[in-house]
């Protein structure tokens, strides 16, 4: 921040003027590199911030008492909370600064917070907890895959129950944490679980793998369950962040088409809408937290008011009404855009009719991305939760490049011959509500096959004899 605010600030740095004109000249090489030696330095920050802030507010809660659970609980829709009201002060009073009164100043007011963060986190440097680290991330799923493929033709022994079972195999692994969650056999994904099956040769004297690419421990085993587990829960999760990526920008393009005015001179800039959607996550997630959640535990019993799975699923829900909502109010709005200017025209319809489904939508996120959040830190085995964090990142990253494509089919596909297609570049001539609809039809889709793997999924910890999936009825 401090290199990308001097390219703003100092002269020298950005790219020289023609004093005839006045016209900015093209950069140099210079120029450019500084630039990216700033936004590199960015990346590298965001790498180490991103995927590991989450898990080690985690760390800081005694999950073993109620109070640390019940906190624990609330961390996480706060965490999200804060970090979406942060997006729309930059969004909004940041962006303005930068457009109208200074960039050096636009930069330099994120730079002067982020060094506030730094002093702010090793001010409390003697109050944190510490977890070790305890291995390799991807070693012990590795170890885990070639074992049970070297011992593949071998047999299990012979109880098909659970427990009996993992007294016959190799139990003997601990690890150096001790929020580490200690996991028990399951006879799902079986094979797996050949890795953990005793031979000649393959312990010490001491009770130790000999070799821990030829005998891994049940642990070991059930934590690469765990990793197999999440992958169909995750897959699901970006069909929906579609529908969130797709109303950001195509909410902008309706508004340039509707009349933005709120009073006689103020005008919504059409980049701005996206903050209500931002401002309903910041609104509801404290009213779910502080009221939903109390009245939902007090009936459901359950402890966060409803499962993991049950809000995902109902985030999913919300967002294919947001899209339907968003379908309908496209519809009139083309409607009056055509009776009142033609294919070139502008609607009097006001942008306020877009706020519905942006709310819907943020309402969604609300659910759904909260519920990821928490259940890929709750599910991951603990010593791999900074890529618990990552795989969040990498689920709206999986979205956009989705849409990406979307896009372009919907455009070569319905366009035809002379003919416009939904998504011409004037939204009066394209079909944007057939669009909203086709992304709900996925959405629909989505939430059936999240409903089929989320009746499969086994919580980690969840013995093997308990029925742990018969809540996710319920929403549905």
């Amino acid at each position: 921040m401090v290199v990308l605010t001097l390219t703003a600030a100092v002269p020298q740095l950005r790219p020289p003027v023609a004093e005839q004109s006045g016209q900015p000249l093209g950069p140099s090489g210079a120029h450019l590199a500084i630039l990216f030696l700033s936004l590199g330095l960015l990346v590298l920050g965001a790498g180490g911030v991103r995927p590991c802030s989450l898990p080690f507010g985690v760390d800081q809660f005694d999950r073993s008492t109620e109070q640390g659970r019940r906190g624990l609980n609330s961390f996480f829709n706060w965490y999200y909370s804060i970090s979406t009201a942060a997006t729309v002060v930059a969004m909004t009073a940041v962006v303005y600064i930068q457009d109208s009164v200074s960039w050096p100043l636009g930069f330099g007011i994120p730079t002067a917070l982020m060094l506030l963060a730094i002093i702010l986190f090793f001010a409390g440097i003697r109050l944190y907890v510490f977890v070790p680290p305890d291995g390799s991330v991807f070693s012990g799923v590795l170890q885990a895959l070639v074992a049970a493929f070297r011992k593949r033709k071998l047999r299990l022994p012979a109880p098909n129950d659970a427990v009996e079972q993992e007294t016959l195999l190799y139990s003997n692994h601990a690890r150096k944490s001790t929020v580490v969650t200690k996991l028990p056999l399951t006879l799902q994904f079986r094979f797996l679980n050949k890795a953990a099956i005793v031979c000649e040769g393959d312990m010490k004297e001491d009770g130790r793998s000999a070799d821990p690419w030829k005998l891994c421990s049940v642990q070991q085993i059930e934590e690469v369950k765990c990793l197999m587990r999440i992958a169909p829960i995750w897959a699901s999760g970006i069909i929906c962040f579609v529908a969130l990526t797709q109303q950001w920008t195509l909410a902008a393009l309706q508004s340039m088409k509707m009349d933005r005015h709120l009073g006689p001179s103020f005008q919504i800039p059409p980049g701005s809408l996206g903050t209500i959607c931002l401002m309903a996550i910041v609104l509801f997630i404290p009213l779910y937290d502080q009221i939903l959640v109390p009245m939902a535990t007090s009936i459901t019993g359950v402890e966060g008011g409803i499962t993991l799975l049950q809000r995902q699923g109902a985030g999913m829900a919300i967002a294919i009404m947001s899209m339907v909502v968003a379908g309908l109010v496209e519809k009139k709005r083309r409607d009056s855009a055509l009776a009142h200017g033609g294919a070139d025209g502008t609607s009097p319809l006001s942008a306020m009719w877009l706020a519905p489904q942006l709310c819907l939508m943020g309402v969604a996120e609300a659910f759904n991305a909260v519920g990821q959040v928490e259940f890929y830190n709750r599910q991951f085995p603990e010593h791999m939760q900074t890529l618990a964090g990552s795989l969040f990142h990498c689920s709206l990253a999986g979205a956009s490049y989705l849409s990406s494509f979307l896009i372009a089919f919907v455009r070569k596909s319905t366009g035809g011959p002379g003919g416009a297609s939904w998504l011409d570049d004037d939204i009066n001539v394209g079909r944007v509500d057939y669009y909203y609809y086709l992304i709900a039809a996925l959405g629909v889709g989505n939430l059936l096959y999240f409903m089929v793997c989320a009746h499969l999924y086994r919580y980690k910890g969840t013995p093997e004899l308990e029925d742990v999936c018969k809540d996710i009825k319920a929403v549905f």
